[in-house]
C-alpha cells in the first residue's frame, strides 16, 4: 500500500510540476512578429542612435546607425554603398529604417565618387571589418551575421563583395550596374532589385542577367519594381524596395523565418512588375 501511495504522489508531483520554458527556435530573432504594416513602416520598434565615421584607409567614412538597447543581444550588421558620383546622402534613408528594425547599419562614402563597382565592393567589406573590429559599436554586432547593399555601381559592388566573401549572410544589389554579367560563383543569398524604367542600368542588360547567372546561389530573388526608374532606391526611397529588402535581410542575416510569408510564395501587386525566386528558401 505504501508503494502505491508513493507512486501516486510521484505521479501527482509530475503532473503539477511547472513547465520548463522552451528554448527560442531562433536566437537571432529581433523585434516583434512582422506584419505587412510593420515592414512598410518608415521606422521599426527599436530606438536608434547614430555616429559619424571619419575617412578610413579602406573606405571614405560614413554614418553608423544602431539600436540603443542592448537587452536583445547582438545584432547583424549591414554596409551600404552609394552609386557612381554619389555620396552616402543618396542612400542615407536606409540607415535609420533598417537600424530601427534591429540591425547595425553603416552607410558609406567611397574613397572617390568615381570608384568602379569592384572597388566599391572592397570598400563595403572594409566597412564591415571596421564595424566588427574597431568601431565604437563593435560589441553590439554579431560578426558572423553580416550583409551588403548598394545602389547602381554600389549595387554592382555588393555583388562583387558577395563573390569575394561567401561567408556573408545576405546581399541586396539595388538597380545594380556592373560590366561583369556572370556571377555564377556567388553563393551568398542575394536579392537583386531592378526597376522597370531604368535607363542607366536597364534590367535586360544588368539585373536580369545577373540574377539568371547566379547558378551557385542556394537562395536568390529578383524583384522588378513597376514603373520605377534607376533612382528608386535613393533619396526618400521606395516602400517596395524597403519592405522586400528588409524581409530578405531579416530572413537571411537573422535567419528569421517569420519573414518568409513576404517572400514565398512570390509576392505580387501593382508595385511589382516581376518577381522570381528560389522558393521555398533553404
Amino acid at each position: 500500500m505504501r508503494a502505491l501511495f508513493a507512486s501516486l504522489a510521484a505521479a501527482a508531483a509530475f503532473l503539477v510540476a511547472p513547465a520548463q520554458p522552451a528554448l527560442a527556435a531562433n536566437p537571432y530573432e529581433r523585434g516583434p512578429a512582422p506584419t505587412n504594416a510593420s515592414i512598410e513602416a518608415s521606422r521599426g520598434s527599436f530606438a536608434i542612435a547614430q555616429t559619424t565615421v571619419a575617412r578610413q584607409s579602406g573606405f571614405g567614412g560614413g554614418t553608423i546607425y544602431y539600436p540603443t538597447s542592448t537587452t536583445a543581444g547582438t545584432f547583424g550588421a549591414i554596409a551600404v554603398s552609394p552609386g557612381f558620383t554619389a555620396t552616402q546622402s543618396s542612400i542615407a534613408w536606409l540607415g535609420p529604417r533598417l537600424a530601427s528594425q534591429g540591425f547595425v547599419v553603416i552607410t558609406i562614402n567611397t574613397l572617390s565618387t568615381l570608384d568602379q563597382p569592384d572597388s566599391r565592393g572592397t570598400q563595403l567589406l572594409a566597412a564591415l571589418d571596421y564595424l566588427t573590429g574597431t568601431s565604437s559599436v563593435r560589441t553590439r554586432i554579431d560578426a558572423t551575421r553580416l550583409g551588403v547593399m548598394g545602389h547602381s555601381m554600389g549595387g554592382g559592388g555588393s555583388l562583387s563583395a558577395a563573390r569575394t566573401r561567401p561567408a556573408l549572410q545576405a546581399a541586396v544589389p539595388m538597380t545594380p550596374w556592373h560590366g561583369t554579367k556572370s556571377w555564377s560563383t556567388v553563393r551568398v543569398p542575394t536579392m537583386i532589385i531592378g526597376a522597370e524604367n531604368d535607363t542607366v542600368a536597364p534590367v535586360s542588360s544588368h539585373s536580369e542577367p545577373f540574377y539568371t547567372s547566379m547558378s551557385s546561389a542556394p537562395d536568390k530573388a529578383y524583384l522588378e519594381v513597376n514603373n520605377a526608374t534607376h533612382s528608386a532606391p535613393t533619396e526618400g526611397g521606395n516602400v517596395t524596395v524597403a519592405k522586400y529588402a528588409l524581409s530578405w535581410l531579416k530572413r537571411f542575416i537573422d535567419n528569421d523565418t517569420r519573414y518568409d510569408q513576404f517572400l514565398c510564395p512570390a509576392p505580387s501587386g501593382s508595385t511589382i512588375q516581376e518577381y522570381r525566386a528560389t522558393c521555398p528558401h533553404a
